[in-house]
């Protein structure tokens, strides 16, 4: 059988395509633009939106199982609801969703409260579905490399409690274990839930303190200040979008995303390999 994945072109989706594709699956993805892009060998097209449903149904012809990514936008819910209902119009039971650490407690932040909804639709439907709840992406970095190398202060108000953040590579190597545990099963599974974390729980201070050394000079903490963040966005950004990352940084600064006890082990475990820390990922981001 196939399995489908939405969201195939951002920083998560490639991955899982990619891990996919190197465990002999076969892999179908739906794109708005299939001549901007470009997938591995032997992956299946189909060009379309979310809420475009004829090109839905066709994306879901023949699938077994679902991968689903809605990327943060003014219509996010509605995208959620439409996909999850096609896929249980074409008889999709087993789905790996992608959500976010803390969703069913941050519910002020717009798209957290839109991937909480989600996550209660999957379980009222029936779905037999793998809720994926990764914290900040390392990844998300590229956005402030110039800010701290041009300027040498770490923009973001990460605060003072921790955020464990997670890399990609770490999401899509769980996300495509996940998919094919349930797509081989020879039943459908339970609904169940997976922390993506990283294997250290950093405060603002403590990233500045690792771009100091991977840069040899000293990189200051901005300091918790989500209004100034909101401004900072709203210069490349719609200004809902800039205000939602504002609070979503207020969430950051009064709880952080700390690991629940077991997390980090139960990732390790999966993945039978440690998972990617924030000091290499620094690296090899300021090195390209």
């Amino acid at each position: 059988m196939t399995i489908l994945v939405i969201g195939a072109t951002g920083r998560v989706g490639r991955h899982v395509v990619e891990q996919l594709v190197t465990r002999d699956t076969r892999v179908r993805v739906l794109t708005r633009d299939a001549a901007k892009a470009f997938f591995p060998e032997g992956v299946e097209v189909v060009q379309g939106e979310l809420l475009d449903i004829d090109a839905l149904r066709r994306a879901f012809d023949g699938i077994s199982t679902l991968f689903l990514l809605n990327a943060v936008t003014d219509d996010e819910f509605t995208q959620a609801i439409i996909t999850l209902n096609i896929a249980r119009e074409a008889g999709v039971e087993r789905v790996v969703y992608l959500s976010v650490f803390g969703a069913d407690t941050a519910v002020n932040v717009p798209h957290f409260a839109v991937k909480s909804g989600a996550e209660r639709m999957l379980a009222a439907m029936g779905f037999g579905a793998t809720i994926l709840r990764p914290t900040y992406f390392i990844d998300n970095e590229v956005m402030v490399k110039d800010v701290i190398k041009e300027h040498g202060v770490y923009p973001m108000p990460i605060g003072r409690k921790g955020v464990a953040m997670v890399d990609a590579r770490d999401i899509g190597e769980v996300a495509a274990l996940e998919l094919l545990r349930r797509e081989r099963s020879p039943s459908k599974l339970p609904l169940e839930t997976i922390n993506l974390v990283g294997p250290d729980t950093l405060t603002g201070d403590d990233i500045a303190t690792i771009w100091s050394r991977v840069l040899e000079r000293p990189i200051a903490y901005g300091g918790d200040d989500p209004s100034g963040f909101e401004q900072s966005m709203a210069a490349f950004m719609p200004a809902w979008m800039a205000y939602e990352m504002r609070l979503m940084a207020e969430r950051y600064v009064s709880d952080g995303m700390i690991p629940e006890k077991g997390d980090v082990e139960r990732l390790t475990t999966l993945l039978g390999r440690p998972l990617h820390r924030y000091h290499d990922a620094a690296r090899v981001l300021m090195a390209s």
